[in-house]
C-alpha cells in the first residue's frame, strides 16, 4: 500500500482552487515541513548547553540527538490519521460536502459510529499510537512503569504538543489502543498511520535508536523544539508558497524532493520569528574594579571567577531597593548570561508598573551588555493581548516625554510580528514584565512548558523576588527548583529577610546539591552565588561594602489625613522647591487628595498617577514623573507625585520627603527608600486607611513598632527592622485586651498564609527531581479545581475594561468612540463586529474582578467570543451631570482624564 496524500493536515486558510473546493496540505508534507524547522530551531536557536542536556539523556551523539529531535517533531500531528480529524465538520469541503469524506468509501477506510464519535484529540491518539510502535523499533520498554520508559516519554511528549500533555498509556492500553479509542480507524487508518511514520523515518535518514532515559531537563527542551516548530511549519503564508498541485501522489520520489523543498524554506521561517543572533558580550575585566568600592564593584572583581570555575548559577542580591540594586543585579545577569551563552534575558518585577518604569533601564543594559539584535517586549496583564503594541506604546509615551531620544521602534517589534501573541511573546530575546509570567511555569496551565523552554535559553532576574504573598512565595521555590534543574542562569533582587534562605535551598535542590540548611548571611548589601552544576553556595570572600550611609527618620502623626498631608506639604509651597509622594490607599482616595491639593495649596505642581488609569495615560505620566523627580535637579518650583501602593517597585523616581497611610512595614520602606540624599522623610498617617489588600496583622505590628516614630541607618539596620516586625516580644507590655485583639489578627495571618501555601504545594507541579518520567503530571487537574483558582494564585483576579464613547461617524452612523469626538479613534471592527485586539491595548484598565462581575450586555457582547478578549469587557459610557458614568447593577463607573472612579451603590 502506498502513502494516501488525500490525508489532509493544514486546510484553514489557504483559500480555494477553480472548483471552490478548499486547498489541503498533506498531512506529510506538513510533518516534513516541522522536521526541517527543527533542524534549523535546534541549529541556530537551541543553546550548547540546551543540546547537550538532549544528547546526555539519550546517550547519542550530538549529531545524532538533532537527527532524532527532527525525527520526533515531524511524528507530531500523526495523530490526525484519524476518523474525528480527517471528517470533523469544521474540515475542507467543496460545496458543502467534505472533501475526506471520498474517503469513508474506499477499501479500508472503513468505521463505524463509535469511531465517528471518538472525541479524543489528534495531539492524545498521537500518544495513544506511537507508544507502540516506538517499542517496536527498539525503544527502551523494559522498565516496569510505563512512564520509565524512553518509548512512552517520546510518544507522552509528542502528544503534548497542543500545550497539555495527557495521562499515562499503560501497556495493556498501547498493544491495542484502537480498543479503547476506536476513532484511530483499523484498516487503511492503521497502514497509513505505519507508512507515514515510515517515510518520515526514511526521508530524514534515521537510523540510531536512543538507549537513554527521558530527564526532565530534556522533555522540555523538546517539547519546546517540537511545539515551536509546528507554530512556524503552520505559518499560512508559507504554506500557500508550496502547495501540491492535483494529481500530487506522494511517492518516495516526491517526498525526497519536497524534503529539499522545506528544507530550503526552514530558514526563513525562523528569521521571521525576530529571535536569531542575540547573545551577551564578554563582561569588562574584573581588574578594572580594583580598589573600587561597593556592591557592583565587589560582584565584578569576584563573580566572573567563579562562574569560571564551577559555570553559570543562581546569584543573589540582597540590598534595599535602588537604581544601583537594578544595576548590580543587571552586571551580575551580564557575567551569567555570557558563560552561559543565553540568547536573552527576563526581567520580572512584581507589578506591571514596576515592570514599566524599569524597561528604560533594562533596555540601556542590553545596548551595553547583549550582542545582536534585541526584540524587547512589556510582559504582564495589562500588555497581553498584543505585547507588540504595547511596546511601541511605552515607547512613543516615554520618547514624548523626553525620556529618550530614541523613539524605541528600532527594538520594539512591530505590530505585526511573530512574537505579538500572549504564548509567543515570552520567547523574546529582551522581556521586562511581571513575575506572575515565571510563575505560571510551575501551574498546571496551558504550554507551561513552552514556558520553561522559553526561559532555559535566557538569563533571568528576579527584583523584589520577596515581594510576593504565601502563594508567590511557594511558587517561586518550585520555580528555582526548575531552573536550576534546566541549568537557568537566575539572579534575585532581595531584600535582606528570611525568605532567601529559602530560595537559596530551592535552587540547590534543583540542581542536584545538598539539602542541608542554607543560611544567607544577614548583610545588607551583600551578595551570593550558588552553581547550577553541582548546587554548591560560595559566599563573597569580600562581601559588597555599603553604599554611603543614609538615615531614614520615620515620622508617625495622628491628625486627619487631609490636615497632615496639608501641613506637612505648606512648607515646600513656602520654600518655593522640594518634591514629595503621597501614597493613598485607593485611586479614588488618590484622586480626590489629587484635587482638594491642587484647590488647597495652588503654588504646587501636583501630578496623579494610579492604576485604573487606561495603558497610554499610565505610561505617559510616569515617562514624565522620570524628568520631574530624577535623582538630582528636577523639576523647579515645588512638585507632589499623588499615587497609591502601584508606585512602591517603581524605582527612578525620588523625592525629599514621602507620605503614606498605613502600611505593612516592607511596603513602608519601599515607598520611603524613594527618598534623596543622606536623611530620607517618611510620615505615616496613622488615621489614614490601610489598603484592603494589606493584611491587618502586619500593619498593627508595623505601627506597634514605630510607636511616634524612628529614625533607622540605611542600609544596615534594613534587616533586623524587617524582622523585628514579626517578633514575638513584640507584644511585651501590652495589656490583656490589645494582647488578645493582636494575637487573634497573627492567627487569622497565620491561617490565611498556610491555607495559601498549602493550596499552591497542591497546585504547583511537581519538581524535576519528583517527576519520575510521568509529563502527564505537569497538566494533571484536581477533582473540584475551579479554572478562577488558577487565575487568581497569583494575587487579586483581575480584568481589564475599555471606556467607549457614543458618537456618528460621517455618514452619521451610531459608532462607539476610545477618545471622546475623536472619530479616528472608533473601534475598528473586523468579521462578526468584533475589534481589532492591538486597537484596544492603550485604552486598557485593569479592574479586580469582584467589581465588575454584574457588568452584563453591551459591557462585553460584541467580543465575548474572542479568547484574546475573554477577560476584556467594554463600558458604553453615557453623559449623566456633565460626567461620563456606566452603571452596572453594583457599582457606577466614573471615567475622566483622571482615571476610573468605582462607586458601590446602595
Amino acid at each position: 500500500m502506498s502513502l494516501d496524500p488525500r490525508l489532509w493536515g493544514k486546510a484553514a486558510g489557504l483559500g480555494k482552487d477553480a472548483r471552490d473546493a478548499q486547498h489541503t496540505h498533506p498531512l506529510i508534507c506538513h510533518l516534513l515541513d516541522t522536521a526541517a524547522v527543527a533542524e534549523v530551531v535546534w541549529d541556530e536557536l537551541l543553546t550548547a548547553h540546551q543540546q547537550s542536556m538532549v544528547a546526555a539523556a539519550l546517550q547519542v551523539s550530538a549529531e545524532e540527538s538533532r537527527t532524532l529531535a527532527a525525527f520526533w517533531a515531524g511524528l507530531h500531528d500523526i495523530g490526525k490519521i484519524s476518523v474525528p480529524f480527517q471528517l470533523h465538520k469544521k474540515g475542507p469541503s467543496c460545496d458543502g460536502t467534505l472533501l475526506a469524506e471520498a474517503l469513508s468509501g474506499k477499501s479500508g477506510y472503513g468505521f463505524g459510529t463509535d469511531a465517528e464519535q471518538d472525541r479524543q484529540s489528534h495531539e492524545a491518539l498521537a500518544h495513544w499510537w506511537l507508544v507502540g510502535i516506538l517499542k517496536e523499533f527498539g525503544y527502551p520498554s523494559s522498565g516496569r512503569r510505563p512512564q520509565s520508559q524512553l518509548s512512552h516519554a517520546v510518544a507522552q511528549l509528542l502528544g503534548g504538543h497542543g500545550g497539555q500533555f495527557h495521562p499515562v498509556v499503560y501497556d495493556k492500553d498501547s498493544r491495542c489502543p484502537v480498543a479503547r479509542h476506536p476513532g484511530m480507524g483499523t484498516g487503511s487508518w492503521e497502514e497509513q498511520r505505519r507508512i507515514h511514520f515510515l517515510e518520515v523515518r526514511r526521508v530524514l535518514a534515521v537510523e540510531s535508536v536512543p538507549q537513554g532515559r527521558m530527564t526532565p531537563g530534556a522533555a522540555v527542551v523538546l517539547a519546546g523544539l517540537v511545539t515551536l516548530s509546528d507554530w512556524l511549519a503552520s505559518d499560512v503564508e508559507e504554506i500557500r508558497t508550496r502547495l501540491r498541485e492535483d494529481g500530487w501522489a506522494g511517492t518516495p520520489d516526491d517526498l525526497d524532493l519536497y524534503w529539499q523543498i522545506a528544507r530550503a524554506a526552514a530558514p526563513r521561517l525562523l528569521q521571521k520569528t525576530d529571535l536569531l543572533g542575540t547573545g551577551f558580550a564578554r563582561p569588562p575585566d574584573p581588574a578594572r574594579c580594583a580598589g573600587e568600592a561597593g556592591l557592583g564593584a565587589s560582584m565584578a572583581r569576584q563573580l566572573p571567577h567563579l562562574v569560571t570555575e564551577n559555570g553559570p548559577g543562581m546569584v543573589v542580591v540582597t540590598a534595599p531597593p535602588s537604581e544601583d540594586r537594578t544595576e548590580a543585579a543587571l552586571r551580575a545577569a551580564a557575567v551569567l548570561g555570557h558563560a552561559a551563552s543565553a540568547r536573552g534575558l527576563f526581567y520580572a518585577l512584581p507589578t506591571g508598573s514596576a515592570a514599566d518604569s524599569h524597561m528604560a533601564q533594562v533596555h540601556s543594559f542590553a545596548k551595553e551588555a547583549m550582542t545582536g539584535p534585541r526584540q524587547s517586549l512589556l510582559l504582564h496583564s495589562s500588555s497581553r493581548l498584543k505585547p507588540a503594541q504595547a511596546a511601541e506604546q511605552w515607547a512613543h509615551a516615554s520618547a514624548s516625554a523626553g525620556v529618550s531620544a530614541e523613539p524605541g521602534e528600532e527594538w520594539a517589534p512591530t505590530a505585526n510580528s511573530w512574537l505579538n501573541s500572549h504564548h509567543r511573546a515570552l520567547l523574546t530575546s529582551l522581556g521586562t514584565g511581571t513575575v506572575d509570567e515565571l510563575l505560571q511555569a510551575v501551574l498546571p496551565v496551558k504550554f507551561n512548558v513552552m514556558r520553561l523552554f522559553a526561559l532555559s535559553g535566557k538569563v533571568v532576574v528576579v527584583d523584589e523576588a520577596h515581594a510576593r504573598g504565601a502563594w508567590g512565595q511557594r511558587l517561586m521555590l518550585r520555580f528555582l527548583e526548575w531552573a536550576a534543574a534546566l541549568r537557568i542562569p537566575v539572579v534575585l533582587a532581595t531584600a535582606a529577610d528570611k525568605s532567601v534562605d529559602a530560595m537559596l535551598a530551592a535552587y540547590r535542590r534543583g540542581a542536584g546539591g545538598s539539602k542541608e540548611p542554607v543560611t544567607q548571611p544577614r548583610r545588607s548589601p551583600g551578595w551570593s552565588f550558588v552553581d547550577a552544576q553541582s548546587g554548591d553556595g560560595y559566599l563573597p570572600q569580600q562581601p559588597g561594602t555599603a553604599t554611603p550611609a543614609s538615615t531614614l527618620t520615620i515620622r508617625v502623626v495622628d491628625g486627619t489625613p487631609d490636615g497632615e498631608i496639608q501641613a506637612a506639604l505648606a512648607p515646600m509651597v513656602t520654600a518655593g522647591s522640594g518634591r514629595a509622594a503621597v501614597y493613598r490607599s485607593t485611586p479614588e482616595e488618590a484622586i480626590r487628595t489629587f484635587h482638594q491639593l491642587r484647590q488647597d495649596l495652588p503654588g504646587l505642581d501636583v501630578t496623579l498617577v494610579h492604576e485604573r488609569m487606561r495603558n497610554k495615560d499610565r505610561w505617559q505620566r510616569l515617562a514624565a514623573c522620570r524628568s520631574a523627580f530624577p535623582p538630582h535637579g528636577g523639576a523647579s518650583g515645588p512638585s507632589v507625585l499623588v499615587t497609591t501602593s502601584m508606585l512602591e517597585h517603581v524605582r527612578g523616581l525620588h523625592f525629599d520627603l514621602v507620605l503614606s497611610g498605613p502600611a505593612p512595614l516592607a511596603g513602608l520602606l519601599a515607598r520611603a527608600v524613594q527618598g534623596v540624599g543622606d536623611r530620607s522623610r517618611l510620615v505615616v498617617l496613622r488615621a489614614d486607611h490601610a489598603s484592603e489588600l494589606d493584611d491587618a496583622a502586619l500593619v498593627r505590628r508595623t505601627d506597634m513598632l514605630l510607636g511616634t516614630g524612628r529614625t533607622v541607618a540605611l542600609p544596615g539596620e534594613l534587616p533586623s527592622l524587617l524582622d523585628a516586625v514579626y517578633a514575638d516580644e513584640l507584644v511585651d507590655g501590652l495589656g490583656e485586651a490589645e494582647r488578645s485583639a493582636l494575637q487573634q489578627l497573627d492567627n487569622q495571618r497565620m491561617v490565611r498564609e498556610r491555607r495559601a501555601s498549602g493550596t499552591a504545594q497542591w497546585l504547583e507541579v511537581p519538581g524535576p527531581r519528583e517527576l519520575d518520567g510521568d509529563l502527564g503530571l505537569l497538566s494533571r487537574g484536581h477533582p473540584g479545581l475551579e479554572p478562577e483558582l488558577l487565575t487568581s494564585v497569583l494575587g487579586e483576579d483581575m480584568v481589564h475594561v475599555v471606556c467607549l464613547y457614543p458618537g456618528h461617524d460621517r455618514q452619521g452612523s451610531d459608532v462607539h468612540l476610545l477618545e471622546e469626538d475623536v472619530l479616528e479613534q472608533k473601534i475598528e471592527r473586523k468579521a462578526k463586529g468584533r475589534p481589532n485586539p492591538g486597537q484596544l491595548v492603550p485604552f486598557l484598565i485593569p479592574v479586580p474582578k469582584r467589581l465588575v462581575e454584574t457588568v452584563k450586555g453591551d459591557a462585553n457582547g460584541a467580543w465575548r467570543d474572542m479568547p484574546t478578549l475573554k477577560d476584556v469587557l467594554r463600558l458604553n459610557l453615557t453623559k449623566v451631570d456633565g460626567r461620563w458614568v456606566y452603571t452596572s447593577a453594583k457599582h457606577r463607573f466614573h471615567f475622566s482624564e483622571d482615571g476610573l472612579t468605582i462607586d458601590q451603590l446602595p
